[in-house]
Order: C-alpha cells, then sequence, then structure tokens
C-alpha cells in the first residue's frame, strides 16, 4: 500500500458515493482547494484531518496513516500535460508566465511568490457569454537574499 492507493480510493468511493469536495472540506474545516489537494495526495493532514477524511470515504485506520505522510509533491504525469484543462494551465503560463515575472519583479523586487504559504480560490462567475472561472492565487513574496 502506498500515498497512490489511497489517492485512488477516494476517488473511487467520491465517485460512487457523489460526494462533493466543497462538502469534504467543510466538514474538514479546510477550504475546498486545499482538502482536495490533500485528498489528491498533494498535501499533508494532521491525525483529526485523517480521520475525518477516513470517515467520509470508509478509510481504515492504516488508510488514515498515510493521508499523514509527507507526499511526493507534483502530480503530472508528463512534464508536458496532455490533459486538456491543465494543458490551457500550462499555456497561460507560456504565453503570460514572463508577464507575470516582469510585474511581480517590477512591484517586489527580486523574489519569487510562495506556493507555500499560498491561498487559492476558484468561483463560478456567472455570464450571459457564458459561466466564467474565477480563479485567484495568493501566495507570500519570498525576496532573494544576499550574503
Amino acid at each position: 500500500m502506498n500515498r497512490n492507493d489511497i489517492t485512488e480510493k477516494i476517488i473511487t468511493a467520491k465517485v460512487s458515493r457523489g460526494i462533493q469536495w466543497a462538502d469534504v472540506a467543510t466538514k474538514v474545516g479546510l477550504s475546498k482547494e486545499w482538502t482536495t489537494a490533500g485528498c489528491l495526495g498533494q498535501m499533508t493532514f494532521d491525525a483529526q484531518q485523517a480521520a475525518t477524511i477516513g470517515e467520509i470515504f470508509g478509510l481504515t485506520e492504516e488508510e488514515q496513516k498515510w493521508l499523514q505522510v509527507v507526499p511526493y509533491k507534483g502530480s503530472l504525469p508528463t512534464a508536458v500535460p496532455t490533459d486538456p484543462l491543465i494543458y490551457r494551465w500550462y499555456e497561460m503560463v507560456n504565453v503570460y508566465g514572463t508577464t507575470i515575472k516582469e510585474l511581480i519583479h517590477e512591484e517586489f523586487g527580486d523574489g519569487i511568490m510562495s506556493a507555500i504559504d499560498f491561498s487559492m480560490d476558484i468561483q463560478r462567475k456567472g455570464d450571459p457569454k457564458g459561466d466564467r472561472v474565477n480563479v485567484v492565487l495568493s501566495g507570500k513574496f519570498l525576496p532573494y537574499k544576499t550574503y
């Protein structure tokens, strides 16, 4: 058994039971974005969170322990993603990455946006021309130090 096996079991239970990620997040007490990332094997749950996830998805105590192990992060099976939705994010970074970098450096200086001290909010926005996906990414700015 490994963390990937637990992720597959969670996904299987989600589909078969008709579970929504937002409902899981409410029970865990965290955002739907972070909770979903955790359930998909990208974050580490504490014991209480793992117990709640275990109750929702029918995980054994051993399987719940796997949710508490620091995962190997990075979930893409290939360097260039083939899933159409994920590929569009890849495309956005290819097209706008240099612009994002330039504007962050102009505003903050030489550094990076943290994916550790980070939050994300995904919302549906109604629009007469077709609903919009609104994604807000918020990461702490970490300047490069001199030494």
